[in-house]
């Protein structure tokens, strides 16, 4: 049996609740989750604060990805509230029990002087690249326009640093500050694969730089050609984001940990021996930091670095790839981080093992009685949420 489009719009709204957007705004703030279903084009002139976009030619294929939870309460809207009827029909028929349409669309909320954002747009060749991270609910456009106005400092360009920066290149993180006064050696080109053989004798940051550039001219690189010290380390962690702790020596550490506290900064932190590797996230008062872990050094001969002690080359590959993922979902603001758990690695068994950690009370950095900053850098800088 055929029938009209006035037929089924006529079903769609005997069987579809319909909310006004003033009601819409105050599901909203309840912690309903808004999806706008219109075209792309449409999306990017402007949107309802916090909305999820999914097309409606996507919806089927995307919806369970946002809203996994088929109870939750879902408002749709469109331009005008008829492609929300029928995108709400089709959730019902998905199983979804309480999913509305906002009546008169997107043009009504804005005739009625209701706040709305205007989203970053993206360039033709950005949204190339970065398709695959458009297509993730979690990240989206959105999502990607935060990464790109990140900031990420890595301490060392080393075998953790190498490609811990080569992801977040990848994935658009548009500074990378490069701490390292090293210049490359052929014995480093075992693990550190930021730097090739052609580039031994070069100093790290350069050779760091111009890989990074070759991948995504989006990045920026800062490079800091000096040694970490208790002199400049405020100067160099200031303004960023996060940062990646790819140092070998305690001392370095410690000196770190201590202004990244300070700071409110987040440090991804890792460290490799031989077949075993251990990575954490010390987010300032949000869990443990480097000296909660480790209050004293231990003796050099029970820590000895890779040039003493070895390392197969495939684990610090295998932490900083851990690091950047932390770091992505930090500056997202996506997942649970691994502040106050320790990830160790061992390849020889192919097994990780997790270790929760603790703040010290009587931490001298963190500890009961230390002032806390009044926002951490990332969250002082991040101008819009995935």
């Amino acid at each position: 049996m055929t029938k009209t489009y006035a037929e089924l719009l006529r079903e769609a709204r005997a069987t579809i609740p319909e909310v006004s957007p003033a009601e819409a705004e105050i599901l909203a703030e309840k912690g309903a989750r808004v999806v706008d279903v219109r075209e792309a084009s449409e999306w990017e002139q402007g949107h309802l604060p916090g909305a999820v976009h999914i097309s409606k030619s996507y919806l089927e294929q995307q919806i369970e990805g946002a809203v996994p939870d088929r109870s939750s309460r879902v408002v749709l809207y469109c331009a005008g509230g008829i492609r929300s009827l029928f995108a709400a029909q089709t959730l019902k028929e998905m199983g979804y029990t309480d999913a509305v349409s906002m009546s008169g669309g997107f043009q009504q909320w804005k005739s009625e002087g209701r706040a709305w954002t205007a989203p970053v747009v993206l360039t033709q060749q950005q949204k190339q690249r970065y398709s695959r991270h458009l297509l993730i609910p979690e990240v989206g456009v959105e999502g990607q326009a935060r990464l790109l106005g990140s900031k990420v400092l890595f301490i060392g360009a080393g075998g953790l640093g190498s490609p811990a920066m080569l992801y977040l290149a990848a994935a658009g993180v548009g500074t990378i500050g490069i701490v390292d006064f090293d210049t490359v050696d052929l014995s480093n080109l075992q693990r550190q694969i930021v730097h090739t053989n052609d580039r031994v004798g070069r100093r790290k940051t350069e050779s760091a730089a111009e890989t990074i550039n070759a991948l995504n001219p989006d990045v920026k690189v800062v490079p800091y050609e000096e040694m970490l010290t208790e002199d400049n380390v405020e100067r160099l962690i200031a303004g960023y984001d996060v940062i990646l702790d790819g140092t070998d020596t305690f001392e370095t550490r410690y000196t770190l940990n201590d202004a990244a506290v300070r700071a409110g900064i987040p440090v991804v932190h890792a460290s490799v021996f031989r077949f075993e590797g251990q990575v954490t996230v010390f987010k300032p008062f949000d869990g443990p930091c480097y000296r909660c872990l480790y209050p004293t050094p231990p003796p050099p001969e029970l820590a000895p670095g890779c040039s003493v002690a070895g390392v197969l080359g495939v684990v610090p590959g295998v932490m900083g790839l851990l690091q950047a993922v932390e770091a992505i979902k930090l500056l997202l603001n996506i997942g649970e981080s691994l502040a106050g758990r320790l990830l160790i690695y061992d390849a020889l068994d192919g097994t990780f093992q997790e270790l929760q950690l603790r703040r010290d009370p009587a931490c001298p950095a963190c500890g009961a009685g230390v002032a806390q900053p009044k926002a951490t850098t990332a969250s002082a800088s991040a101008a819009v949420t995935a």
